[in-house]
């Protein structure tokens, strides 16, 4: 639910992290191996462990870093018109995912190991959470200035969200890039649907 790392590298950490993102895209997560992500960071296995103990301690970082990115995209959205928000919102989870696909099939990936590896599901239950608050936050502004109906906003937020996975998942599961695109109207649609406050047609 990120963009792709495209920071300038400014210390080891940044650069692993960068080198990750290479590796993951090159191999997937089943084949990725600390030998892989020290091959494109150009040092030995030895200059990664020097960071990190273990692939999955270095994922653990990645999935953290990713968030960051995430986090980082959302605060430059500078506009506080809640319509406006909400829909540059949903374009960073959906509409910018398009160019990320290989990202989003290593972070499925990933997701499906939640459940058994717990630095895996803490990061993403941590995103999912960001993500509601976003979304719910977001909502409740719009509730507030009159434009959005007096709804549910943390319910309205989590079908959002079902929306932004489903579209998510299909992309990925049966290569249907459409599927993003898809999603995002029904999003839309969600919106003016159970969202938006009817306009009244006198003037």
């Amino acid at each position: 639910m990120a963009d792709s790392p495209n920071r300038t590298a400014a210390d080891p950490n940044e650069e692993i992290m960068r080198a990750t993102y290479r590796a993951l895209q090159e191999h997937g997560y089943a084949d990725l191996t600390i030998k892989r992500i020290a091959e494109e960071y150009g040092k030995s296995t030895a200059a990664i462990h020097y960071h990190y103990d273990t692939k999955d301690d270095l994922l653990a970082a990645f999935l953290d870093y990713i968030l960051d990115q995430f986090q980082n995209t959302v605060h430059e959205v500078e506009t506080t018109d809640p319509e406006q928000r909400l829909d540059l919102l949903l374009d960073k989870l959906l509409v910018d995912a398009q160019d990320h696909l290989d990202l989003l099939v290593a972070i499925l990936e990933m997701r499906s190991q939640a459940p058994y590896k717990e630095a895996f599901r803490e990061r993403f239950q941590q995103n999912d959470e960001y993500v509601r608050y976003m979304l719910s936050t977001v909502i409740d502004q719009g509730i507030q200035n009159g434009v959005f109906n007096d709804v549910d906003a943390e319910h309205a937020a989590r079908a959002l969200m079902t929306i932004v996975d489903g579209g998510r998942t299909r992309a990925v599961v049966f290569d249907e890039e459409a599927s993003l695109a898809t999603a995002r109207q029904t999003a839309e649609e969600y919106v003016t649907a159970v969202l938006a406050v009817e306009q009244s047609g006198d003037g």
